[in-house]
């Protein structure tokens, strides 16, 4: 993995890249993009963003890449949201109230790659479809209800994404590879999304003895304050189910299904060129499912680190391999700590650190990663 960084003065923008750039076959980018307050407004900022993108993607390195997903994590989404052009014509994109901690209004996380054959948006307006060498590679973002609860909602989320994926002939048992359940009020709202996950998992044949789905389950508002559930996906068409492996790491983490809740540690996809680890949020826990260093940010940042230290090594990979980190915060005060910590010990790998309180009020800390590595598995088709 290579690192850089690139700060536009002019706009106040600093954008942090990470670069897989094989010698054939497609490259790939990710890229967190932070915009200096100066105590100016939302459009400002998100102006200089925006600018700041445009800049990055007419740069040389970029000339023949495209965006095939981008993150908005904004600090008042409902406000904001609406002032937002960003509809997407290619890519899918995501806008969800995750304040960023450097005290800006707004941070982008962009996925950029070059060689897919095909690039658009999907008939259903949502997902962004890449297409390379019998790979079909589906990023549906975005999806929300107003009605009900967070069960009824979350019910209502997963059989919209189940008939998304049945246009393209795929479904969420057999393809989906990555989600994220962002919850607003996750302190009281998040048990309706367990119970309702799980019902729903078990409908379609997913049960602890056939495996679940990586993903993380993490506060966050929708713009609509109606909508208590906003659900993203990946999935995946064209894969052996041999390609696909599930991460554990059993003397550090426990199996999500002791405690009720449904979800993979992580999950490992093989190309022939490369390998892919998509881990979920990942917290200071131990392999009996309980919070560890209670009360010590300092401590659970730490253990935090060990575990998905561990899941890595399952995959055959390390943090060196990280292309991007989301890092997520429940008490503002502890992001000094916590910047200091992550820039100590990962100067170099693209981060956004927000505010997004985990799921049990214990956790101060939560953090998730995607991490690619070179490979020669010559039993499967390239990326």
């Amino acid at each position: 993995m290579k690192y850089s960084q690139l700060s536009i003065a002019e706009l106040g923008v600093t954008i942090e890249i990470s670069s897989f750039l094989p010698v054939s076959g497609t490259k790939e980018w990710h890229a967190m993009l932070h915009v200096s307050s100066n105590g100016t407004s939302f459009a400002d900022q998100y102006r200089r963003i925006c600018l700041a993108e445009e800049h990055l993607m007419a740069s040389d390195e970029f000339s023949e890449a495209k965006i095939v997903f981008k993150r908005y994590f904004l600090s008042d989404s409902t406000n904001q949201q609406p002032l937002m052009n960003d509809i997407g014509v290619t890519c899918s994109v995501s806008f969800i109230q995750q304040p960023p901690l450097d005290g800006s209004k707004v941070a982008l996380w962009l996925y950029i790659q070059e060689g897919m054959q095909v690039l658009r948006m999907s008939p259903d307006g949502v997902s962004a479809l890449a297409e390379n060498n019998g790979y079909q590679h589906i990023w549906t973002m975005g999806l929300s209800d107003s009605n009900g609860d967070s069960f009824q909602q979350t019910q209502t989320l997963l059989t919209r994404y189940e008939q998304i994926l049945s246009t393209h002939q795929a479904c969420i048992a057999d393809n989906c590879i990555r989600t994220w359940f962002f919850v607003r009020d996750v302190d009281t709202q998040y048990n309706g999304l367990v119970v309702a996950r799980k019902q729903y998992f078990n409908y379609i044949g997913l049960t602890s003895d056939t495996h679940y789905i990586s993903s993380t389950g993490i506060g966050g508002n929708p713009s609509d304050p109606k909508a208590l559930i906003q659900l993203g996906c990946y999935a995946l068409n064209g894969f052996m189910p041999e390609q696909q492996r599930y991460l554990y790491a059993p003397t550090h983490l426990n199996r999500t299904s002791d405690y009720g809740v449904t979800f993979e540690r992580g999950t490992l996809m093989q190309y022939g060129d490369r390998n892919h680890a998509y881990i979920s949020g990942t917290a200071s826990i131990d392999n009996k499912g309980e919070v560890v260093h209670v009360g010590d940010i300092c401590m659970q940042t730490e253990r935090m680190w060990e575990n998905v230290g561990c899941l890595l090594d399952e995959a055959g990979m390390t943090m060196a391999d990280c292309a991007q980190m989301i890092v997520y915060l429940r008490d503002v005060a502890d992001y000094g700590v916590v910047k200091k910590m992550f820039a100590q010990r990962f100067p170099d790998i693209p981060t956004i650190i927000t505010l997004a309180p985990v799921c049990r009020p214990t956790w101060l800390i939560e953090m998730e990663c995607i991490a690619v590595s070179e490979s020669s598995n010559e039993q499967y088709r390239n990326y």
